[in-house]
């Protein structure tokens, strides 16, 4: 399906969610409608943007990435996850970013309750820990992944699958060993922030939850 196509459906589903649910989708007609329009497009686009990011991280953290890890040559894993990752990061920061618009628009700090500040916070807390593997870790951690890789290459190692020669070589190798330990401590440290900004989304899933009524 190409991206026309997919655009083109994703208006539809909206022209008939207009249609069929109009005060969801444009607020209730009444004197402050306008307003009233304004908070429920904030609401569409936190919840959106709040599962978007959600079911990305799920995916890449826990399902995708270890599936292509079982299943690809190592280097061919390591350059899909060079190509994936910034995309990855660009789009979960954005709809971190959506979030915690829309949330702040809708709870004003001056008048927000002590629980929503903290959700605030945790939306903040998400967005941040995205912006710092867009921005600094995934570019360090890439070029860290390209220069190991063209070590390996000399060393005819990297094409295995599922399982690496890399550490039993690299006990015979000091420039492979110190380039180990360089990429472990960066590659750590990206994934020691994705999962504190999953850990983020988690508890503000929670208070979602506590709003829902089912």
């Amino acid at each position: 399906m190409g991206w026309a196509t997919r655009f083109l459906a994703a208006v539809c589903f909206f022209a008939a969610g207009v249609v069929f649910a109009p005060d969801v989708l444009l607020g209730a007609h009444s004197g402050s409608g306008s307003v009233s329009g304004a908070a429920t497009a904030a609401k569409v686009a936190h919840l959106l943007c709040f599962a978007t990011s959600w079911g990305a991280a799920l995916w890449a953290t826990f399902i995708g990435g270890i599936i292509m890890f079982k299943n690809l040559p190592r280097h061919q894993f390591g350059n899909l996850q060079g190509k994936m990752f910034p995309a990855y990061f660009m789009l979960i920061s954005v709809c971190a970013a959506v979030s915690v618009a829309a949330f702040a628009y809708l709870h004003p700090w001056k008048t927000a309750s002590t629980v929503e500040r903290y959700q605030l916070g945790f939306l903040l807390a998400a967005l941040g820990f995205d912006l710092s593997n867009l921005l600094v870790f995934t570019p360090m951690t890439i070029e860290m992944m390209k220069k190991r890789h063209k070590i390996e290459r000399d060393l005819s190692i990297g094409e295995e699958v599922g399982w690496s020669k890399n550490v039993q070589v690299a006990k015979n190798n000091p420039t492979l060993a110190a380039i180990n330990k360089k990429f472990g401590m960066i590659h750590g440290l990206s994934s020691l922030a994705n999962i504190m900004a999953f850990g983020s989304l988690a508890m503000h899933s929670w208070y979602l939850a506590s709003k829902l009524e089912m």
